[in-house]
């Protein structure tokens, strides 16, 4: 099986590196690069895919302990 990796970025979005499937709610395969950045901060435009927006917004990513 091949690896894939996926790491929350400081303060950013899930970094996904690897061969990955997603699918929308109706189970519609949706087309990606091998490396994609998915949404963290809930607030994208572009979801389920990162646009920057928590840039703008400050988004603080710490991960609870």
């Amino acid at each position: 099986m091949p690896d894939v990796t996926i790491t929350a970025t400081k303060n950013g979005p899930y970094a996904v590196t690897g061969p990955v499937t997603i699918t929308d709610h109706n189970g519609r395969k949706i087309d990606q690069p091998a490396q994609i950045a998915l949404c963290r901060c809930g607030q994208s435009a572009n979801k389920p895919y990162c646009d920057g927006m928590h840039l703008s917004i400050d988004f603080d990513g710490t991960l609870a302990k």
